[in-house]
């Protein structure tokens, strides 16, 4: 099991989701490294990955080898927009 951190941004995020989708997501979370998972393209350092969790992506990095940090949680069409 790995430690996970939330950004401000994410912890807004899912607290903005209803019970059932925050539980989900949470729930694939704890799952990671399983899961519909793919490294981002362009970051050199740190490598981002994306976690699909049905119409949701979770943006998160590998601080070291036991923490994870979540980085940014939001639907398909506007994860990727910055």
């Amino acid at each position: 099991m790995n430690k996970v951190n939330y950004s401000k941004q994410a912890r807004k995020s899912l607290e903005a989701y209803d019970y059932k989708t925050s539980i989900r997501i949470k729930n694939a979370i704890e799952k990671i490294p399983l899961g519909d998972i793919k490294k981002l393209i362009g970051n050199k350092v740190p490598p981002l990955f994306r976690l699909r969790v049905g119409k949701y992506r979770i943006v998160y990095m590998y601080e070291n080898e036991q923490t994870i940090k979540i980085i940014k949680i939001d639907t398909r069409g506007d994860i990727y927009k910055d």
